[in-house]
Order: C-alpha cells, then sequence, then structure tokens
C-alpha cells in the first residue's frame, strides 16, 4: 500500500493543484491522494479535490472553543484517512504542537521566501514579497521544509531562487515566486514519498536514487 497523502489548505489551491497534476502523473511512487481539507468552507481547494474524485474536509474553526479543540478533530479525520504524510498549501493556521508531534516529520509546507530570512508570524502572502521589496533583497524564492514546532522553523527540504527586478511590485514578485513553488513543491513530495529524505539536525540530506 502506497504512502497516503492529505493537503491542507485555506485559499484557491494552487499549490495543491500542482500536487494534484504530479500525483495524477504517477510521481509519487504509488502514493494514494487521501483527503484534501480546509479551515475555509468555502475554498476553492475543496472544490480541486472534489473535481478528482478525492474526499474533502471542511472544519470551521468558529464551532472550536480553541485551536486545540480544532486541530484534535483534524487529527481524528486524518487517522481514520490513514493519512501518512501531511502537505501545507497555503494553510492559514499555525499548527498546535499536538498536531506537529502527532504527524513529527511527517508535515511538509511551503513558503514563499527563502527561509529563515522573512519567515515567522505574519509572513505570509503578500507581507512576505512586501518584506522582500522593502528590504532592498536581490533575490527572494520559495522554500519546502518540514514543519516543527516552530513558525517556519523547521529543516529545509529544497529552495529556488528568483531574482528581485528593480520594477517589481509584491504582486510581480508573487508570481515569479509562485511558479518556482510549484515546481518544487511535487518534487520535494516525490522525494518523500522515495524515502530519500534524512534528517540530521537541520539539516535534511537527499539519498541517492536506490
Amino acid at each position: 500500500m502506497g504512502i497516503r497523502i492529505a493537503v491542507l489548505a485555506s485559499g484557491a489551491g494552487t499549490n495543491l493543484q500542482a500536487l494534484l497534476d504530479a500525483w495524477r502523473s504517477q510521481q509519487f511512487r504509488g502514493a494514494d491522494m487521501a483527503l484534501v481539507a480546509s479551515d475555509k468552507p468555502q475554498a476553492g481547494a475543496l472544490k480541486r479535490g472534489t473535481a478528482l474524485q478525492i474526499p474533502t474536509l471542511a472544519l470551521d474553526p468558529a464551532k472550536f472553543p480553541n485551536a486545540a479543540a480544532f486541530d484534535q478533530e483534524m487529527l481524528v479525520h486524518l487517522a481514520e484517512h490513514n493519512v501518512d504524510v501531511v502537505c501545507l498549501a497555503g494553510y492559514m493556521r499555525i499548527l498546535t504542537p499536538a498536531f506537529v508531534q502527532t504527524y513529527a516529520n511527517r508535515i511538509l509546507n511551503i513558503h514563499p521566501a527563502l527561509l529563515p530570512a522573512f519567515g515567522g508570524r505574519g509572513m505570509y502572502g503578500h507581507h512576505v514579497h512586501e518584506a522582500v521589496l522593502k528590504s532592498g533583497a536581490r533575490f527572494s524564492g520559495c522554500t519546502v521544509h518540514f514543519v516543527d514546532e516552530g513558525t517556519d522553523t523547521g529543516p529545509i527540504i529544497l529552495q529556488a531562487v528568483v531574482p528581485v527586478l528593480d520594477q517589481d511590485t509584491p504582486e510581480a514578485l508573487a508570481e515569479r515566486v509562485l511558479i518556482e513553488e510549484h515546481r518544487i513543491y511535487p518534487r520535494a513530495l516525490a522525494l518523500y514519498c522515495e524515502q530519500r529524505l534524512q534528517i540530521a539536525g537541520k539539516r535534511v540530506h537527499i539519498l541517492e536514487k536506490a
């Protein structure tokens, strides 16, 4: 039985779509797409899952007393679907320690900057690209990393670099970074499914193909 993947997304789901396209083209070594879940009942990501007849789940945070209760319910559903690895794709919630510990070294995230720069609380979406432009940085990019109990602090799997141009707006930079996000996120998940990622402290070693 292949690795069972869940994708958590809060928005339109373009990174989810990149993962789905790679999954459909058999890039994940026989893995199963077990669940697409969201904290936004109207998220476009759910429609992408439904279109491919993948089970979907929408949990409304307003119906839970706190983040711990919400995450506990999400964990119940992940267990029901026998999920092995969780991919965050524009998921706008910070996971609780209990969630991270349950799926230790089995949660991947994509971030629209070159971590550890421009990460942490408040660094999401256009806020990241505005901060990059304000800093005067010559390069930006994106990072796929394992999730730990910090915010954007887990071991880095893959990164891609894009130039920051003199005429860039946050929107223009975001578009250039997004192209690379769609390229490296499926690659990172494929490496995970091939069991080629070995964590050594803060470093992730990519093993040779068996």
